[in-house]
């Protein structure tokens, strides 16, 4: 059978086989929370599955992951689209993160191209960054990292072409859409405007990412330097 079990990117959802024990459902449309609490809802629902021994929710994805090669993979996903179609929204009511940040600066170096991009002096940029509240709606890409919905259109900056090669933990980022906070130091294609001193992952903090799908993240400024 082939990889893609089911592909119309304009109406229904693609879920795909990777490898023989998992499968990738991608929700149809942008990144809304609307999409993403039903991501919240599929989870709950594959839980319960017998087969499914490990899920892992994505921005408008979710990975199954399967104890042994599934039978019929038609079946699972033919189960999903229908569970797609008819579970309601899953609201998540997560914790409150009041998060100080040092705005510009040498750590916030791409200030001015994400001002630049968007047309606005720096100053409105920051304002209209901590302005918003932010959903924390997947876990991933580095331990601890959040997905961050909720940044204001008006300042969505596409990831930099060339990416920087030691970007610090606690980094205040902006990449397309969404907005986060560096994990891990290291390599970073996202758009820098600030710093926090928050640590996002311990693994001997008990469990060791700060964040959990659902958190709500509220940005205030401690310092601005431009």
């Amino acid at each position: 059978m082939k990889n893609d079990v089911a592909r119309d990117t304009h109406a229904v959802p693609t879920i795909s086989m990777i490898g023989t024990r998992a499968m990738l459902f991608e929700a149809p449309g942008d990144f809304t929370m609307a999409h993403q609490r039903r991501i919240w809802a599929l989870m709950d629902a594959a839980q319960a599955r017998p087969d499914v021994c490990e899920l892992i929710p994505g921005v408008t994805n979710l990975m199954l992951i399967f104890a042994v090669p599934p039978d019929s993979p038609q079946a699972v996903a033919d189960w999903l689209r229908h569970a797609w179609d008819t579970l309601p929204e899953r609201h998540i009511e997560g914790r409150l993160f009041e998060i100080g940040v040092r705005y510009g600066g040498e750590l916030g170096g791409d200030l001015a191209a994400v001002a630049a991009h968007a047309g606005l002096p720096p100053e409105e940029v920051i304002a209209i960054h901590h302005g918003s509240e932010y959903t924390v709606c997947a876990i991933g890409s580095a331990p601890g990292f959040g997905y961050l919905h909720g940044l204001d259109p008006r300042i969505a900056t596409p990831r930099k072409t060339v990416p920087s090669l030691n970007m610090p933990a606690g980094t205040v980022t902006i990449g397309g859409m969404q907005a986060g906070i560096s994990a891990l130091t290291g390599p970073n294609g996202w758009n820098s405007i600030g710093y926090t001193e928050i640590t996002l992952f311990d693994p001997c903090r008990q469990p060791p990412a700060l964040f959990a799908i659902g958190d709500r993240i509220r940005f205030y400024p401690e310092s601005i330097a431009l």
